[in-house]
C-alpha cells in the first residue's frame, strides 16, 4: 500500500507540474499578445502624430496663400502657365531642341539693365524680375476705408487731446503780447 500511495503522490505532483507549465505557457502567450497590441498602438500614435504635423503644415500653407501670391507676383515674378505654353506631343518638344545650323552665328549675349521710370508715388511696386508694375491683392476699397478710418480716428484723437487747447491759448497770449 505504501508503494501505491507513493506512486499516486508522484503522479499528482506530475499533474500539478504539468498544469503549472500549461498555465505558465498560456500566461506567456497572453503577455506577448498584449505586447504586440501595445507596439501596434504606439506605431499608430506615431503615424497619427506625423499626419497631424503634415496637416498643420498644409493648413499654415493654405492660410498664407495671400502672402504666397504676393511673393510670387512681386519677388519672384511667377505667373500661371498660359494654354499656349503647353505642348501637344513629343514632336513639338523635339522641335524645340533643334540643333543650330553650321552657318548660324553664335548667339549674342548682352548684359543690360533697364533704367526704371520714376514712379509717381511711394506705393508703386515693381517686380524685380520683369520691372512691370505689380498689383497687390489688397482691394482698393479696403485701402480707402483704412484711410478714411485713420483720418477720422486722427481727428478724434486731436479733439480729445488736452495738449491742443493749451498750445492754442499760449499762441493767443503770445500774439496779444506783441
Amino acid at each position: 500500500m505504501m508503494a501505491s500511495g507513493s506512486r499516486l503522490r508522484q503522479i499528482g505532483w506530475l499533474v500539478a507540474l504539468a498544469v503549472c507549465a500549461g498555465l505558465f505557457l498560456a500566461l506567456t502567450f497572453r503577455v506577448h499578445a498584449v505586447n504586440s497590441e501595445v507596439l501596434l498602438a504606439e506605431r499608430q500614435i506615431i503615424a497619427l502624430k506625423n499626419e497631424t504635423i503634415m496637416l498643420e503644415t498644409e493648413f499654415q500653407t493654405r492660410a498664407s496663400q495671400r502672402q504666397l501670391s504676393e511673393w510670387n507676383a512681386v519677388d519672384f515674378g511667377y505667373k500661371a502657365p498660359r494654354p499656349d505654353q503647353y505642348l501637344a506631343n513629343e514632336r513639338q518638344l523635339a522641335s524645340l531642341g533643334s540643333p543650330i545650323g553650321p552657318d548660324a552665328p553664335s548667339p549674342i549675349r548682352v548684359a543690360r539693365a533697364d533704367v526704371p521710370v520714376e514712379s509717381d508715388g511711394p506705393g508703386d511696386m515693381r517686380s524685380p524680375l520683369t520691372g512691370q508694375p505689380v498689383e497687390l491683392t489688397v482691394a482698393s476699397a479696403e485701402v480707402e476705408a483704412g484711410v478714411v478710418f485713420a483720418e477720422a480716428f486722427g481727428d478724434l484723437l486731436a479733439e480729445a487731446s488736452p495738449v491742443r487747447p493749451a498750445q492754442a491759448r499760449t499762441m493767443l497770449s503770445a500774439e496779444v503780447a506783441e
